[in-house]
């Protein structure tokens, strides 16, 4: 592939309003207005270019104000990219879609007339992102976004080897997907334990930006835990580590680092028109879904099938004065059912809308966010057990989660 095909973004295979805009850093990346999230596919349909004009290209960037590290050793960063750096790898993806012509263009006489000038039926599109390798044989951790629907899949390595990438299984709920390719003896990444990782420690990110292969970035964890809700996403299942080490299109599927050299999470998200705001799916999420990919293709994730809003004074008394409204609510704390999905789990138990959890496995929860964390670590037909307080009584039902139906 040429370098001026490489450096192509995307156009949008879909938007949707939100009040922050996120953007996944696939090869997917549109540039939006200001109060839309793009979540698009990893392939880009060219022509596009990667920068419309030189205006825009600074404020797509993730920059880091953050200082250096005071550190005995002032190449430390230079050393961890000597080491991780050739476990870091380039993947371009890309399918052929048909495009059906209008009626008229069908016409035998209309073709006469404008022959070469007619569109074409097929149209190739083009992504490209990131990953790394976890094991010596060719496995490969990247975002489901970056591959998803791809015809195509080419991994390149750093010393500029090229191998043809098999999907082995990609998750769209927590965006994380493993490729094989058919190589021996290739460096490997070390991973860390993402639980223990704390705001304030020392980021490195490497990556495929803007298609500027192997670029190194590096700042500091500014948050851990976020939801898929803060965050703009809450279609997927994950808490995100948050970072302004700058990442931007292409970064999605690179490894954030600690300065031991260990991954610590997978770069994804940024937030449009922020600075410094980067999201990372934690390595110990990644690890859990991986591992199901490579058994078995496929994720199962619990699901119970309710919509939960988190009590407060405040919600109590939007919620009573909808005159629209079924139910009434006296608590101002828990998680409100508002909807209980008809034939869900939550259904077969014998949950209702207006229904508040006070606690789930005998673990007291205020924030929706705690209901839907056990919920994912457990797993499908598994009783969970959960305390109600329905019309001012307490009583414990068990719901046996089911596995989510598919998003397609």
């Amino acid at each position: 592939m040429s370098k001026s095909e490489s450096d192509r973004s995307a156009r949008p295979m879909g938007t949707l309003t939100k009040s922050v805009a996120l953007v996944l850093l696939g090869a997917g990346l549109v540039t939006v207005g200001p109060d839309a999230v793009a979540v698009v596919g990893s392939l880009v349909q060219r022509p596009a270019v990667a920068f419309p004009d030189q205006a825009e290209a600074p404020s797509m960037a993730q920059r880091s104000n953050a200082p250096i590290p005071a550190l005995s050793n002032p190449n430390l960063i230079a050393d961890i990219v000597r080491e991780v750096g050739p476990s870091v790898v380039r993947i371009d993806a890309s399918r052929t879609v048909q495009s059906s012509l209008p009626p008229q263009f069908q016409d035998p006489m209309f073709r006469q007339f404008f022959g070469n000038a007619m569109p074409p039926s097929e149209q190739l599109q083009e992504g490209v992102g990131s990953g790394f390798i976890t094991t010596a044989d060719g496995q490969i951790i990247t975002n489901a976004h970056v591959v998803a629907g791809a015809d195509r899949v080419q991994v390149t390595l750093k010393d500029g080897r090229s191998f043809t990438g098999e999907v082995m299984g990609a998750d769209t709920v927590t965006d994380i997907a493993v490729i094989k390719i058919d190589a021996q003896d290739l460096p490997t990444v070390r991973l860390s334990d993402s639980d223990q990782i704390q705001p304030g420690e020392w980021a490195i990110a490497i990556g495929n930006p803007l298609g500027l292969d192997s670029t190194v970035t590096a700042g500091i964890i500014s948050a851990t835990g976020r939801t898929s809700r803060e965050v703009g996403v809450p279609d997927k299942r994950v808490d995100f580590i948050q970072t302004d080490a700058a990442i931007n299109p292409g970064n999605s599927g690179g490894p954030l680092l600690n300065l031991n050299g260990e991954v610590i999470g997978v770069n994804t998200a940024i937030i449009q028109g922020a600075q410094g705001l980067g999201f990372s799916i934690p390595i110990n999420t990644v690890q859990r879904i991986s591992s199901q990919l490579i058994q078995t293709g496929r994720v199962e994730h619990a699901y119970l099938g309710i919509q939960m809003v988190s009590l407060s004074p405040e919600v109590k008394e939007n919620i009573n004065r909808d005159p629209n409204r079924p139910f009434t609510v006296q608590d101002e704390e828990g998680v409100l059912i508002a909807r209980v999905m008809p034939n869900s789990p939550a259904a077969q138990a014998g949950l209702r809308d207006g229904d508040v959890i006070v606690a789930i496995e005998g673990q007291s929860v205020k924030d929706g966010s705690e209901v839907q964390r056990v919920v994912e670590q457990s797993t499908v037909g598994q009783n969970l057990s959960l305390t109600l307080r329905r019309n001012g009584q307490e009583e414990t039902l068990n719901v046996r989660p089911g596995n989510m139906p598919s998003q397609s």
